[in-house]
């Protein structure tokens, strides 16, 4: 089983770009993340590298031990990396506010199964044959009000009080991390997204599963989303991330670390 990726990121209407993403490949096991941070004086670009670098960094240790690449392992991976960022606040006092998002998916291509973990609203979608079969839920505001049936799912992206998330890495108290429970199956055609909210905001994911049918590569799934943002977002719209993960023929990669430019 093979696969191909590609990744976008871009400061958007944003003086700083506060994203960051990486990839990393140790024999049939493959990795992608990508990282929103926030916080003042460069925090939000040192907490997205922090987790981003502490992860990929993790994920080599974890497989040296032979370790699997199940949810709750990527989930103490994460953990790991709020540990890295807590730590950088205690020894700058300009990052003490620096928090990260972060989505985490893990494949294992000789079992054929993948597993994922997030934190914040940094998102994981996997699509399959035209629908939407994973989309991991916000730790925001927004998404405790569509679960209490207050607000519908259509009216996320507009809400006033969207950004307000109850969870992010650099966090001491209350740390909300989730992870897949069950092994996922993957099969031949599968589309997996992993995307900060700078992205996923000006995309419906109806938009993203017409652009798959339309697109011969991850890259150039990519690119139509991105023509598609850039035609609804605002002036001062955020930074954004994306990366594709397709189940299908593809060249190797390799361990890549890429704060955003």
């Amino acid at each position: 089983m093979q696969l191909q990726t590609a990744s976008v990121s871009d400061v958007g209407g944003r003086s700083r770009n506060e994203d960051a993403y990486g990839e990393w490949r140790h024999g049939a096991l493959f990795a992608s993340v990508v990282a929103d941070g926030a916080g003042g004086h460069g925090g939000g670009d040192a907490a997205s590298r922090i987790a981003v670098e502490t992860v990929l960094a993790e994920l080599t240790r974890v497989a040296a031990t032979g370790i699997a690449l199940t949810g709750l392992n990527l989930l103490r991976v994460l953990l790991r990396a709020n540990d890295a960022i807590i730590d950088a606040q205690e020894h700058n006092r300009e990052l003490a506010q620096m928090r990260s998002t972060a989505v985490l998916l893990g494949i294992d291509q000789a079992a054929g199964i993948a597993a994922w973990a997030h934190c914040g609203d940094t998102r994981l979608y996997c699509f399959r044959r035209g629908a939407t079969v994973v989309q991991t839920q916000d730790h925001s505001l927004v998404q405790s009000m569509i679960d209490a049936n207050l607000l519908d799912t259509r009216d996320v992206r507009g809400h006033p009080r969207r950004n307000v998330l109850f969870s992010a890495l650099g966090t001491a108290d209350d740390l909300s991390i989730a992870a897949s429970e069950e092994p996922f199956s993957i099969i031949e055609g599968d589309a997996f997204l992993l995307c900060t909210d700078g992205f996923w905001e000006y995309l419906d994911e109806s938009v993203m599963i017409d652009a798959i049918g339309r697109a011969a590569t991850p890259a150039a799934w990519l690119d139509l989303m991105v023509a598609h943002l850039r035609e609804a977002a605002r002036p001062n719209q955020d930074n954004f991330t994306a990366s594709a993960v397709w189940i299908g023929d593809a060249s190797q990669t390799t361990v890549m670390l890429m704060p955003a430019t």
